[in-house]
């Protein structure tokens, strides 16, 4: 039985770190900051424990993609199933170039576009692995022994600076445990892996609130393997000719079938109240009015959030317990959903009703989110 680990919460301000131009160097002002960004890059340099830290999507637990037990460590922590693979998060080009790749190995063109309006970003892209893949650097762990590997460069400072400075590109993905809603705050991952690793960066709450979007360039037409926080109009907008027949990846893989990139196989993102997603239901009147009728929901904590066309709780159900908007646009949308979540749950709602948006923009990824999420899903 592995001994519990203490788990210490660590501030730093994203505020007092600022890098050189091509991003080979930082400087931290705050010591306090410097000084707790290389305790987390310290632990990474000289053990296999992960750290929980924040990055502008949700916070990540990280290790080093380059060990092994690094990557044992990340699965254990999270519970996560050891066929769904990790994305690599680096600091620079320079580091993908010396760490990642293998000697005359380049970054296709055809991401060139991309890496130069989304990197530092939410844009995850996929690159070859050599054809010897025992000859590559990466743990075959992070790539679940596939073919190709996932990478990005965040664009949190406090990302970005505890990669540089322990000089390991980090396999990273969120920080809760697994099938749990993401984390978006320090307190989110303490309250999933608390005794499970020894340090978390607190940089406060997370900017985007979902995951990194996932382009595939190296098939024909290029693919989205999942939506996030780059939408698919401002891919195709950046990306040129050669992205204008990006096609959507299947939503869920089958069991049986390899996948890429993470999100795609499992269910995710899930609370422990029963979700029910309800999409192109007008106000919400009529068809929320009627679940919660016909369910026999009277008595149970309910839930409403939110956004854009629903009328409010009180003139849906005089049931519904809580009134909780999401926001209207996107950002406000995907920022909130996940920590909306995360609250809910820690008030011991039954249930959670939660209003759809159009598959447009941001909205393609907020849909994917909810429709992982959801136990049920509603159509008008």
């Amino acid at each position: 039985m592995t001994s519990k680990l203490h788990t210490e919460v660590l501030k730093v301000d994203s505020g007092s770190i600022s890098f050189n131009a091509d991003g080979t160097a930082v400087d931290i002002s705050d010591p306090e900051t410097r000084a707790n960004l290389q305790k987390a890059a310290d632990i990474l340099n000289t053990t296999s424990h992960a750290i929980g830290f924040p990055s502008e999507t949700v916070y990540g637990l990280g290790g080093s993609s380059l060990s092994d037990e690094s990557v044992k460590s990340i699965y254990a922590a999270k519970n996560r199933p050891a066929d769904n693979p990790l994305i690599s998060h680096v600091s620079s080009i320079n580091q993908l170039q010396r760490k990642l790749l293998v000697p005359g190995q380049k970054i296709p063109d055809i991401y060139e576009p991309l890496i130069a309006k989304f990197w530092p970003g939410p844009l995850t892209i996929l690159l070859p692995m050599p054809a010897d893949l025992t000859s590559s650097p990466i743990s075959q762990l992070v790539t679940a022994g596939q073919s190709t590997f996932a990478v990005r460069m965040p664009k949190h400072p406090v990302a970005r600076a505890l990669i540089l400075l322990a000089d390991l590109p980090l396999a990273a993905p969120s920080a809760n445990a697994s099938t749990r809603p993401s984390p978006t705050t320090a307190a989110h991952v303490f309250h999933d892996l608390q005794g499970k690793i020894p340090l978390i960066l607190d940089g406060g709450p997370c900017d985007v609130g979902l995951e990194s979007t996932v382009v595939d360039g190296l098939s024909d037409p290029p693919m989205l393997l999942r939506p996030g926080g780059i939408s698919l109009e401002q891919i195709k907008q950046a990306g040129g000719p050669r992205w204008s027949n990006i096609v959507l990846a299947k939503k869920t893989a089958g069991k049986l079938e390899p996948v890429r990139t993470p999100g795609m196989k499992y269910r995710h993102y899930s609370p422990t109240a029963k979700v029910v997603l309800f999409t192109n239901c007008g106000d919400g009147k009529q068809k929320v009015g009627d679940y919660i009728a016909e369910n026999n929901l009277a008595g149970k904590k309910i839930a409403l959030l939110r956004t854009r066309n629903f009328a409010t709780a009180a003139e849906i159900s005089p049931l519904i317990t809580l009134d909780s908007p999401l926001g209207q646009s996107g950002d406000e949308i995907q920022h909130n959903l996940f920590s909306s979540f995360r609250d809910l749950d820690d008030q011991n709602y039954d249930f959670i009703l939660v209003e759809g948006v159009d598959e447009t923009d941001e909205g393609l990824a907020i849909m994917n989110r909810l429709s992982k999420a959801a136990s049920e899903t509603i159509n008008g």
